[in-house]
Parts: structure tokens; sequence; C-alpha cells
């Protein structure tokens, strides 16, 4: 079956449909990373975005039943130059085309991708609708042009957990605020011996201290952090109170709480190929990204310190202040399959609870 994606500046393109069928909206970016599709459909911070995936052949190793990021996708659909029909893996369970259709995600592929990433790059991430239906072409560019942009929408209520859980252990009580949590992060924690409670985006301070805690984790999650205002104004209650890393949209947040300002990148960093200094180390870094933000420098507050760089465009990736024993850092550590670098800063944020 045919299907078809337009722009919002009136570009489209055609292909196959390799999903459910159906339309679907969101913003349009790309993923750079050669594997781990699985955990991308699955990661909850993609929630209101239709996904291109750069490299040319995806779902070779099919679907399993261990690598999923989240309790279900959250994305608006995806896009590759070929989709596998036929995986060969051990822990397959299922082709990626049948999982897209059992989950009722739109895709397509046979699409030009390369053009597609070379376009968002240029003009920047962008407005998109994909279609299997004979909707005429302007019908289709008026629809697009009428949906709210990744700003205007509020992402993390969608994503979040809607009852708290807690995954026991004999160490460290981790209370993990769930603003779209990548499943990886929780593991991550809990491998180290951490007790793990995970709770929703919309839990106040005081029944988060009340649930004495050793420290708190802000996860990742999808959208403008600038619109998770209840969020900003709990996370600026509880600094100073215990340790808190943050990760992702949970480091913007930080940021936000703090005084600072985000502002929206181009064509964000999605991969995870992506080249992180390390200032206080020294060193660099290989990393896992998925952001659309960033934090602007120049307004944090004296107090945070800048620790981690982007080596491509010097984008503020992490930055922490041990007084306060807060550590934020704009990638990935937990990144599974991908850069295990990074771990470090897991060690690095448990010298804050001894």
């Amino acid at each position: 079956m045919t299907a078809r994606l337009i722009l919002e500046d009136g570009t489209l393109f055609e292909g196959s449909s390799c999903g459910t069928d159906g339309e679907a909206w969101g913003e349009v970016v790309f993923n750079t990373s050669m594997t781990g599709y699985q955990e991308i459909i699955t990661d909850p911070s993609y929630c209101g975005q239709i996904v291109t995936m750069t490299f040319p052949l995806i779902g070779n190793y099919g679907i399993n039943d261990e690598d999923f990021e989240s309790r279900s996708p959250f994305l608006r659909g995806l896009i590759m130059r070929e989709c596998c029909q036929l995986p060969s893996n051990w822990r397959s369970r299922m082709s990626l085309p049948e999982y897209l259709k059992q989950n009722n995600i739109v895709a397509m592929e046979g699409m030009d991708t390369r053009a597609l990433t070379r376009l968002i790059r240029e003009k920047g991430a962008m407005r998109g609708l994909i279609t299997t239906e004979a909707t005429p072409v302007p019908e289709l560019l008026d629809r697009v042009q009428n949906t709210p942009t990744i700003s205007e929408m509020d992402l993390v209520s969608s994503v979040t957990i809607p009852e708290p859980y807690t995954l026991e252990n004999d160490g460290p009580h981790i209370v993990i605020l769930d603003l779209g949590l990548k499943l990886s992060i929780a593991r991550s924690m809990h491998k180290t011996g951490c007790r793990i409670t995970v709770v929703p985006a919309n839990m106040e301070a005081a029944d988060i201290l009340a649930l004495k805690p050793h420290a708190l984790v802000l996860s990742n999650g999808p959208g403008d952090p600038k619109a998770a205002t209840g969020t900003i104004k709990t996370i600026s209650k509880l600094i100073g109170q215990l340790p808190i890393l943050g990760i992702c949209l949970g480091h913007q947040l930080i940021a936000l709480a703090m005084g600072g300002k985000a502002y929206k990148l181009k064509f964000g960093h999605r991969g995870s190929n992506h080249p992180v200094k390390d200032l206080l180390r020294n060193k660099i870094y290989i990393t896992s990204q998925n952001h659309g933000f960033s934090i602007d420098e120049d307004s944090l507050p004296a107090e945070l310190a800048v620790t981690h760089r982007n080596v491509n465009d010097e984008t503020v990736e992490g930055f922490a202040n041990k007084q306060l024993k807060v550590l934020s850092i704009q990638y990935h550590p937990e990144a599974f399959p991908g850069p295990t670098d990074s771990h470090y800063l897991f060690d690095d944020f448990f010298a804050y609870i001894a």
C-alpha cells in the first residue's frame, strides 16, 4: 500500500506502508543509530514525534521480549529506507512490521531518508503527516500546518505512569520521577543494589520526601521543558533537600527550576554516537542522546558549574553543584544498546549519597 509523508513546508515524499493503515502527525526528526530500533520505538521521549531512521536497513534482528524501554510505544510514526520483513536472530519473537501493526503505528519505507534528513538539517525539525489514505495534497498540507507544535503540547502527562511501583533491593532507596522514563535507567540503578521507587510526574514534593528516599532521579521525557511547569515547581522545592540526578529532560528541568532558560535546537541530537567532553576528567566520551532542546549556558546560575560539553556544537551537556548535591547530564549514561562509556556517572552520583 502506498504511503505519503507531507511536511509543513509542502515537501512531499512517497513510499510504501509497513505499519498500520491510517494517518499520523507529529514533529519529524531523525536518529542516526545503526542499532537499537526497538529501544528507540519504545522510548517515551519520542512522544509527539515521527522518527526517521538514517541507517538504511531497520528490523533485521526483529523484536524480542527483553529490550523494551517502556510499557508501550509512544511515538507517532516511523520512517525507514527499508524495513526488514524476515528478521534473523535467536531472540526474535516477531518482525518489526508485525510489531508496528500490533501497536497501531503508522510507518513507511521505500523513500529517500537521506534527502529527508538533509532537509531537516537545513530547515530544522518540522511538523509532518504520514498517511496511507488518498487524501488530496492541499488538504493534507492544511491539516499538518494546523497541528500543534511540539512546544504547544503537554506530553509528559501522556507518558508518565499512573501509580507508583517499587523494585525491591537492600541498598539505598532511590525515587525516580517518571517524566517519560526509559526502563534502562531503573534497571541500571537497580542492578547496583538500590531499592527503586518510580513515581508519577505529578507527585508533590512533600509526598516524595514522605517516601524517605536517599536520593531523587529526574528521568528523561518528551517535549518542551518549559511546558512542565508543575514539575519545575516541585523540583525547586526539593533542591538542597536530597541528592538529585537529572537525565535529559530531568537535566533541563533542574536548570529551569534554578532560574535557567531552555531553547529549541534546530534539529536536535538523536543517535548513539555523539561525542561529549567531560571537563572535569578532560576526556571525550561517545554518548547516546535524544533531545530537541538545550540549556542556555549564559542563563545558568553561578552555583551550577558546567561539567560536560558537546564536542560538535559546544552545547551544555552537564552541570553539577557538590554543596547542593546536584548532578545533571543531557545524554543517556544508561544506554542499551550503545556506548557504555558513561556508566561512571552513576558512581559519581552515588558518592553524593554516601
